[in-house]
C-alpha cells in the first residue's frame, strides 16, 4: 500500500508502518498545497491511503469520484505516542480498504 502522510502526522509515524510505502506531504513535493488539490494530487502520483489527523477533512472536501482511501487518526493530539495505540487498528484497515473509502479511527 503506498500511504501519503500529511503535514500534521509526525514524520516518524512512517517507521511503524512496516510493509507499507510510507511518503510525507513534503517528501512528496506537496508542501503547502490545500487538502483539494492535495488528494487530487496524490491520485495522481499514485496514493492508495492519505492519512491524517484532521477531523474536518471528510466534511470539507468532495469525495465523490475520489480514488484515494483517507484514515482519520482521532487522537487527543498528533503528538506520536497518542498516535501510537491507533496503529493496530489502521494497520487492520489497511488489509482491506477500498478506493475511496473513508475510515476514522477513534481512541
Amino acid at each position: 500500500m503506498k500511504i501519503l502522510l500529511d503535514e500534521c502526522v509526525p514524520r516518524r509515524l512512517k517507521s511503524h508502518l512496516s510493509g507499507h510505502v510510507c511518503t510525507t506531504v513534503p517528501e512528496a513535493g506537496l508542501a503547502g498545497t490545500e487538502n483539494g488539490e492535495l488528494l487530487a494530487s496524490a491520485e495522481a502520483l499514485g496514493y492508495d491511503v492519505f492519512l491524517t489527523v484532521d477531523r474536518g477533512l471528510e466534511y470539507q472536501q468532495n469525495r465523490a469520484n475520489r480514488k484515494i482511501a483517507i484514515i482519520i487518526l482521532c487522537a487527543r493530539s498528533n503528538a506520536l505516542a497518542d498516535l501510537l495505540p491507533l496503529l493496530s487498528a489502521c494497520l487492520s484497515h489497511l488489509k482491506a480498504i477500498e478506493p475511496g473509502a473513508v475510515i476514522r479511527i477513534e481512541e
